[in-house]
């Protein structure tokens, strides 16, 4: 979860009023953040604030807290409004950066006011969003530079990496493959455009370097102190919804400053747009759902005051609430979350518990003392227990593993390219836990008792979930025999007699896998990883691996 520094004085000046430190405590929970520790420097109070909430960016900041807060306690009501006046700037993308980093967004924000706190909040905004909702700048990189030493048209093209500009903190020029190399933010980020034939650059019309997103910003321009009043923002990644989203938090919060937004033309080839789009999104939740949740007695003029106090506009109309809210939130996905904001309104700590009238007895299913039991099997086999993402991504499932892209359930709107499916089996989980984890001591050996999800076109849902068993060994001797020793033992102490059957996977190595029978019934497959894969993988120790279905095995008993 993000966690930040925040002055109090400077949260009182963007709310207009003054708290005691136990009241804020009480507040940050509106903004779902909660406060992690308060300490005193030079005369000011500092709150580290810990938010809960990874889909709300627009609360990483002092500025987003703040305006939650003003919100919430009725200062101001109903939907945010930002005036956004159009500038005669535009920039031009250019189309070689569709397969290296395709789209950049922009915006202008004028007439600011900033002291050294401000600064703080925009530089932590900036590295909260690209780090956690941008995937470390994989995603979303932003950059925000002085506008008064800015020459507009601005160009996002292309460039050699021998071309040069002076990065900020540096004092003489580098080649972009230098910055590469030898700049600590070029170390840190440079793997994400190193292999392309060219690095994306936002110059001006005079050949000046502002950035080489999503790496660094240049000396002459990507250094904003308190003297700067006028600031360009440039935020760029693969999907456009999602860096549109990232301008609309940046431009907002600076207007909470007293910033006035101005927009910017882009022009792509074949189409072109204006950004920061504002717009409000619209939302519709019927009333009876909101109260039958709640367990509050509420009217709809209730429902409808509390979601003013959380940014809503709200139209009551035949038993639904028809709602508008701010850009800058895309977290909107049930009717769930909009009584979410109705109970945080109301508040938590104001809910009477009641406890239940009607005494029930709970068990769990033999099946869960099923898993469990397999679970400390493999604990007393000497592997450690993972637990990974049951959302992936192709490239994991397929490219990754060596094997021909093929049919997976996919997310249709996903927040995150990476996490834009679910998995079809476990294996490559496993294999990306270990790639994290090259730097520890060998050997490494894992398992995971979890969930795959494949198609099944007869299924209500059109999908089926299996539960399954997935083991990977990593060290320098590993051998298919040691992985078929544990599988032994598995199937020993179930009671299974089973055989393994040859078979080509071009994730393992020919004449070193199988497919695992059970009474002739296939329920896994066992081998050594490829060479191949364990490279896509950065892997430097062979891996081998076994992945078995646990419904078959399961007897009605656990062990």
């Amino acid at each position: 979860m993000p966690k930040f520094e925040v002055s109090k004085d400077d949260l009182e000046r963007l709310v207009g009023k003054s708290f005691s430190v136990e009241e804020w405590e009480d507040l940050f929970l509106y903004a779902k953040c909660e406060l992690d520790d308060v300490w005193e420097h030079e005369g000011r109070i500092y709150f580290k604030a810990d938010a809960k909430d990874t889909n709300r960016p627009d609360l990483w900041s002092a500025e987003g807290i703040a305006r939650q807060v003003k919100w919430a306690l009725g200062i101001r009501r109903g939907l945010p409004k930002y005036e956004v006046e159009k500038s005669d700037v535009t920039v031009y993308v250019d189309e070689k950066l569709r397969d290296i980093r395709p789209y950049g967004v922009y915006a202008i924000v004028e007439g600011l006011s900033l002291d050294d706190e401000a600064l703080k909040q925009m530089i932590n905004l900036q590295e909260k969003v690209a780090l956690t909702f941008g995937r470390r700048r994989s995603e979303v990189a932003i950059g925000v530079f002085d506008f008064d030493k800015v020459k507009p048209p601005i160009y996002y093209r292309a460039a050699s990496p021998e071309e040069k500009f002076i990065p900020l903190g540096f004092e003489e020029e580098l080649t972009l493959r230098e910055i590469l190399e030898k700049h600590e933010k070029g170390k840190e980020y440079g793997h994400l455009i190193k292999d392309k034939p060219y690095y994306p650059l936002l110059m001006d019309s005079e050949g000046n370097v502002l950035s080489m997103p999503p790496v660094i910003n240049s000396e002459l321009t990507g250094r904003v102190t308190e003297d700067t009043k006028n600031v360009f923002v440039d935020i760029t990644g693969w999907d456009l919804e999602k860096i549109m989203l990232a301008l609309s938090v940046v431009v907002t919060a600076l207007a909470e400053r007293g910033g006035k937004i101005r927009s910017v033309r882009v022009v792509y080839r074949g189409f072109e747009i204006r950004t920061p789009d504002l717009s409000p999104k619209e939302f519709e939740v019927e009333l009876d759902y909101i109260k039958g949740l709640t367990g509050i007695e509420l009217s709809n003029e209730e429902i409808k005051g509390l979601l003013e106090r959380m940014m809503y506009e709200v139209e009551l109309e035949d038993g639904k609430a028809r709602l508008k809210y701010p850009s800058f939130r895309n977290d909107l996905m049930h009717p769930r979350d909009v009584l979410e904001d109705v109970l945080i309104a109301y508040g938590y700590n104001e809910i009477e518990p009641e406890e239940p009238e009607l005494a029930v007895q709970g068990k769990g299913s033999d099946f869960t003392d099923f898993i469990n039991a397999i679970r400390d099997l493999m604990v007393g086999f000497g592997l450690q227990e993972v637990m990974t993402f049951n959302l992936t991504n192709r490239e994991v499932q397929f490219t990754k593993m060596r094997i021909e892209d093929g049919e997976i359930v996919e997310i249709e709107n996903p927040i995150s390219m990476k996490w834009s499916a679910l998995r079809s089996w476990i294996i490559p989980s496993l294999m990306e836990f270990l790639s994290q984890n090259t730097h520890e001591e060998y050997p490494q050996r894992l398992f995971e008792v979890g969930k795959a999800t494949v198609i099944n076109e007869k299924a209500e849902t059109k999908t089926r979930s299996e539960d399954r068993l997935a083991i990977a060994l990593a060290h320098p001797r590993v051998t298919f025999t040691e992985a078929k020793e544990i599988l032994e033992g598995l199937m020993r102490h179930l009671g299974f007699e089973y055989e393994i059957e040859e078979v080509e996977h071009p994730s393992f190595i020919s004449g070193r896998s199988g497919k695992i029978l059970v009474g002739g019934r296939e329920i896994g497959i066992i081998g050594e990883i490829h060479p191949q894969v364990l490279e896509n993988w950065g892997m430097e120790v062979p891996v081998a691996a076994f992945e078995v279905y646990l419904r078959p095995l399961y007897r009605g008993s656990f062990l």
